[in-house]
């Protein structure tokens, strides 16, 4: 057999080799997400060391966001590290700095017994409070279906997952994986009914 004949056949083995590779990574890839968008998922690194108390809250409230998100993941971050968000513990109202934080900003979180004391669910307010650092505002009054009513929908509720549109909005804002620091904005959300 001539030599081209053969480099030929090699060059379309090769090409169905590479579509193949190709149809079989994109059957692994969720519809309407490409594998560029899920490589591109922004990290941002939470310190709760000075929420005592709450640990199981939080863990709760960062596990319900990186179940139902993609673009974003919040990651505990190493001792001695910084992190973009702080969280604490206090005596009063849950509040928080109204994100999107982004890699190298910062945004506070106050976890506030006052709620807590007053019969509010301590995961549903670890996990709201952590969607106002995705940038989420309050969206008082509402149902509990939506994790950013807060304490408008009453002590029972005890929903900590965010709702469809809840989730778009966070998945929007980090859809592009920037990994530069927004503008800061210095607006406190103060949970109070």
């Amino acid at each position: 057999m001539p030599l081209s004949t053969w480099l030929k056949a090699g060059t379309s083995a090769t090409a169905l080799v590479l579509a193949m590779a190709g149809s079989a990574t994109a059957a692994t890839t969720p519809a309407g997400e490409s594998s560029a968008v899920r490589a591109a998922a922004v990290s941002l690194r939470y310190d709760d060391s000075r929420a005592v108390g709450w640990e199981a809250a939080i863990a709760a409230g960062v596990a319900s966001w990186n179940a139902n998100v993609s673009n974003v993941k919040l990651v505990e971050a190493a001792s001695g590290t910084a992190a973009e968000i702080v969280i604490v513990a206090t005596t009063g109202w849950p509040q928080a700095t109204l994100g999107p934080v982004r890699p190298g900003g910062q945004v506070r979180v106050e976890l506030g017994s006052q709620a807590v004391d007053q019969g509010y669910n301590k995961t549903r307010i670890a996990a709201h409070e952590l969607g106002h650092s995705l940038g989420l505002p309050d969206t008082k009054p509402g149902p509990c279906s939506q994790l950013m009513s807060g304490s408008s929908a009453g002590t029972a509720c005890t929903n900590a997952t965010p709702d469809a549109t809840e989730r778009s909005r966070v998945q929007s804002t980090y859809a592009s994986g920037i990994a530069t620091p927004a503008p800061a904005d210095s607006r406190i959300l103060i949970d109070a009914p």
